[in-house]
């Protein structure tokens, strides 16, 4: 089984993201969960999120008896000191390899849990290549990977390069696939298409964030909301039906219990037709 198969079966098709939600995370995440979402992504940097808010809106969930934990997808990420600020979950004086270490067991503790179901490294240290204090992350999340304590391992705001990259350096080394990549997803750059391009090659499952924020101009395309009201749904569901059809994963952070639902219901909506499709993918 590939690392994209293992990843199909133990992911839920919509993921709710977390990222600036403060101190209104633990409510906005459960309110995700009330809703519906089973998968959660967070990462443990408290400049931009509060993972903690996380693991106790799920505890809460699951002792309320709303979900069990084998229901739930937990994803967060693994971020070097320069995206921190100076609440860092780890010795900034450690080595690489120990710093992976130390933030995975404050993960745990924060989502009050004794495993992970997916682990991403919050982007490589440059914007180009890998860097040997990447490849010495890679081995320790290999590592915890390979000891069951996260089922999968992704890689965050990457380029088509750096995956390649990673790919090559996993296979000389026999070190865990990376199963993700996740992407902010722009159409502009069509769609990262690119990277896409990538991910299907390497069988990695490419997970698409701030697909509606990055583009306010395809929301209020014409091709948008004609297939919205053809089909009595909002210009949200139809971007992420596409993101769907085309083969991506998408996160939504929505704080509307309303959108949340709109959002899911991108999941009933049939596959955009073959022209829709082409539209969509040339509007950027």
């Amino acid at each position: 089984m590939t690392a994209q198969d293992a990843a199909k079966q133990a992911l839920p098709p919509f993921v709710y993201g977390t990222a600036w939600k403060e101190e209104a995370t633990e409510t906005l995440t459960a309110r995700a969960l009330a809703c519906g979402f089973r998968a959660i992504d967070t990462a443990n940097q408290r400049k931009h999120y509060l993972e903690a808010g996380v693991g106790a809106a799920v505890a809460a969930a699951i002792e309320r008896g709303e979900v069990t934990r084998e229901q739930l997808f937990l994803q967060t990420k693994f971020t070097y000191a320069r995206g921190q600020d100076h609440r860092l979950p780890y010795d900034p004086g450690a080595a690489p390899g120990a710093q992976v270490s130390q933030s995975f067991a404050s993960s745990l503790e924060h989502l009050r849990t004794d495993r992970l179901d997916s682990y991403l490294l919050h982007g490589p240290e440059r914007a180009a290549g890998l860097t040997g204090v990447d490849r010495e992350v890679w081995r320790a999340m290999s590592q915890l990977a390979a000891a069951g304590h996260t089922r999968l391992l992704g890689i965050s705001n990457v380029s088509a390069e750096q995956v390649v990259a990673l790919c090559a350096l996993v296979a000389r080394e026999g070190l865990i696939r990376p199963a993700f990549v996740q992407n902010r997803c722009y159409a502009r750059r069509g769609w990262d298409r690119e990277v896409r391009a990538v991910c299907r090659t390497e069988g990695i499952v490419y997970q698409g964030f701030s697909l509606l924020t990055a583009n306010p101009h395809v929301l209020a395309s014409a091709v948008v909301k004609r297939a919205a009201a053809r089909r009595q749904t909002t210009p949200a569901a139809i971007v992420f039906r596409f993101a769907l059809d085309e083969g991506m994963l998408p996160l939504t952070g929505t704080s509307s219990a309303e959108h949340m639902r709109d959002d899911l219901g991108a999941l009933q909506l049939a596959p955009l037709e073959a022209a829709e499709r082409r539209e969509l993918a040339q509007l950027g």
